[in-house]
């Protein structure tokens, strides 16, 4: 896998409170403006051009690069935080993700966050339903 070419489109559950928070962390964080947030529990979400059914969208995050490269669960993380400088914390934490031992246990980690992801509370103060992430400067 190489690193992600920028912008990076990071496609979240913005009904999912854990999901937004995180994604929305990321957005407020990226000075630069690297990361492109897609809300894809919002009405007007097409997932047919990224060839990615809605329900796989649904059972993890995925993260997409200018060149089509898609990274998927985990690695989306990875591809993330490839979006902050090495000697940040985001750098360092990706630099530790891909240790062999690391890998396994966060895949194993998100695996069992995928499947408990559907039960989690929603987000419920939203008119439309779902929540647009707004990056302040």
């Amino acid at each position: 896998m190489r690193v992600p070419r920028f912008p990076l489109k990071v496609f979240f559950d913005g009904s999912c409170i854990v999901c937004a928070t995180e994604i929305e962390h990321y957005v407020r964080k990226d000075l630069d403006d690297k990361l492109m947030a897609i809300d894809i529990s919002h009405p007007d979400f097409d997932p047919v051009p990224y060839q990615i059914s809605l329900a796989d969208f649904m059972h993890q995050l995925y993260a997409i690069d200018q060149d089509g490269q898609v990274f998927k669960g985990v690695d989306s993380f990875w591809a993330i935080w490839q979006a902050f400088p090495t000697s940040t914390v985001y750098g360092i934490m990706g630099r530790i993700i891909r240790l062999p031992l690391v890998s396994r246990l966060t895949r194993f980690g998100y695996w069992l966050f995928a499947r408990v992801r559907p039960y989690l509370p929603k987000r419920h103060q939203c008119e439309s339903g779902t929540c647009s992430i707004h990056k302040s400067k």
